[in-house]
């Protein structure tokens, strides 16, 4: 199978890495349980840049993005359907 490349905006790897040390509670408790290949041997990354989004948690060999919403997500319901769309 050919690896797919990912683009992103780069500004976005530090915001992403500042997120991964600032997790919320929710993802802390389901990042603890897709690290390390524990859900049916699949690799998660955890706050991924695609695109212009940071995605919570990202599977390549599945192309599925995993959003955890909550207080500290504060988009409209219009901003997420796009968002959808455009991943």
């Amino acid at each position: 199978m050919k690896r797919q490349i990912i683009s992103y905006k780069p500004y976005l790897k530090e915001l992403a890495k500042q997120l991964r040390q600032n997790s919320t509670l929710s993802e802390v408790l389901l990042w603890n349980e897709l690290k390390n290949k524990q859900i049916l041997g699949y690799d998660f990354d955890r706050q991924k840049p695609i695109d212009s989004f940071i995605v919570d948690f990202y599977c390549k060999e599945l192309s599925l993005a995993i959003e955890v919403d909550g207080d500290s997500h504060d988009y409209s319901f219009e901003e997420d359907r796009n968002r959808q769309f455009t991943l």
